[in-house]
């Protein structure tokens, strides 16, 4: 005969307590298959943390308490959380690494070299310096028309030499080398 005054392992208690469980998450969830995953989510709280379980407390209230606050946890992050089946969000919340702007740049500066020092020296001046065209003329004692003469020219050198096309976009990490190759496109497409 067993002593009433001996306490069971709450571990075998927990079978007891599932029906009960899965009625209130049921009534919680409204999805049967939702209720389950609650109860089970349950059942692997309550293992890992019978340590916390004070025994000769409420076993059946301790298990609803834990599968009451998985529940709200749950609903909580899921307003949150924005559905995204087809990727769309993903898509756009992405970010590209940092290192093929790098690349790029590289690209750009090895083929900015093989451009006549006149043309590098204008698109320098108005592109990456921003300085007008009559400044960037002052600047190397040349005409105006000769300035934006170079500028096309080195611009559609680099866009052919790049083999940039009008719906290629241009990523790289420097601001000032976006300027120099930004409107080589209009030049290459007015001129090819």
């Amino acid at each position: 005969m067993t002593n009433d005054t001996e306490a069971r392992d709450p571990r075998e208690e927990v079978v007891e307590h599932l029906p009960a469980m899965r009625a209130f998450a049921a009534s919680l969830t409204r999805n049967p298959a939702a209720a389950d995953d609650l109860v089970q989510d349950t059942i692997v709280k309550a293992w890992k943390n019978f340590d916390k379980f004070r025994e000769g407390s409420n076993l059946r209230a301790w298990l609803f308490t834990i599968l009451r606050n998985t529940f709200y946890s749950d609903l909580r992050k899921k307003k949150r959380e924005v559905e995204d089946v087809d990727g769309v969000m993903a898509a756009s919340l992405s970010e590209k690494p940092a290192h093929d702007g790098r690349l790029a740049l590289a690209d750009f500066e090895k083929v900015f070299a093989e451009l006549p020092v006149e043309q590098r020296e204008a698109l320098i001046l108005v592109g990456a310096s921003g300085l007008s065209y009559e400044e960037a003329a002052e600047t190397c004692g040349v005409a105006i028309g000769t300035i934006k003469s170079r500028i096309n020219r080195g611009r559609a050198r680099l866009t052919d030499l790049l083999d940039i096309n009008d719906d290629d976009s241009i990523e790289l990490t420097d601001q000032a080398t976006m300027a120099v190759v930004s409107s080589g496109l209009s030049v290459r497409k007015n001129t090819g």
